[in-house]
């Protein structure tokens, strides 16, 4: 296994944890921003009014993208057991 076969499983595998983090840590700060923007123009300074709604969005978020996460991750791992035999010199 030659080191630049780590490297591309290595940057796939990063890619893959990007492309799978994106859609949670998206939600969050769109409504982490908006809940900020709220509490900046009503002055209330509340930590819970801030983390229920990021809380329950993140929880939606993955519900409707959780499918596809999956589906992703399976798909990468068949990618990586189908590599097994090039990568082991046969």
């Amino acid at each position: 296994m030659s080191s630049n076969a780590v490297l591309d499983i290595a940057l796939s595998a990063m890619m893959l944890a990007a492309k799978l983090a994106a859609p949670i840590l998206i939600t969050a700060l769109v409504v982490g921003f908006a809940i900020s923007l709220l509490q900046s123009i009503t002055q209330v300074q509340e930590v819970t009014l801030s983390f229920v709604p990021k809380a329950i969005a993140v929880a939606v978020a993955l519900l409707v993208t959780g499918h596809w996460m999956i589906a992703e991750t399976v798909a990468f791992t068949h990618e990586l057991f189908a590599r097994i035999p090039s990568l082991l010199g046969g």
